[in-house]
């Protein structure tokens, strides 16, 4: 089960995808956490159920309980903040300055290292196409030590859970 099923159960035309996804996970300079961290947060911002089953299995081998919580944690919080952010910035520079009386105490206390929990954030908000936050939380990375190479596998990891999860999606839709 986990990846290994997610990549035997991908179509011929994705096989690249399938390559991707076990190398980023398997030949990561990530720590496990790191990997399996923003792999989960990842799958559950792509939405699809098998993916995010087999990921979620899979991680569970490699991530404390408050770990799994906290890469759910960062998904969801992400998806409210990438929306929120993502629209201010597309809009007049008047939005910018109006506070968003948004809860995210989360992201305060995530229960992991925060590192871990700002290069979760990042890779949701790369699916989720905020600049603002993947600006946002490149910064706090780089400012704790974090280099473009572990960002970059961050990044890496978000492209493909999420074209798997794309892949899943289409093949359910034209089943």
């Amino acid at each position: 089960m986990g990846v290994d099923a997610v990549k035997a159960g991908l179509p011929g035309y994705a096989r690249d995808v399938g390559q991707n996804l076990r190398s980023t996970i398997q030949d990561s300079p990530l720590t496990p956490t790191q990997v399996w961290g923003t792999a989960l947060a990842c799958a559950v911002a792509a939405r699809n159920p098998v993916v995010l089953r087999e990921i979620a299995a899979e991680a569970a081998e490699h991530l404390a309980p408050e770990a799994i919580e906290a890469a759910k944690g960062a998904a969801t919080i992400m998806a409210m903040s990438n929306v929120y952010y993502r629209a201010k910035h597309m809009l007049d520079e008047e939005y910018l300055s109006i506070h968003g009386r948004l809860r995210m105490q989360i992201v305060a206390r995530p229960g992991v290292p925060k590192v871990d929990f700002e290069l979760w954030c990042l890779a949701v908000s790369a699916i989720n196409g905020c600049e603002v936050c993947l600006e946002s939380h490149e910064q706090k990375l780089r400012a704790a030590g974090i280099g473009p190479d572990q960002v970059n596998e961050g990044l890496r990891i978000a492209a493909v859970v999420q074209a798997t999860a794309v892949a899943y999606d289409t093949e359910s839709a034209l089943a």
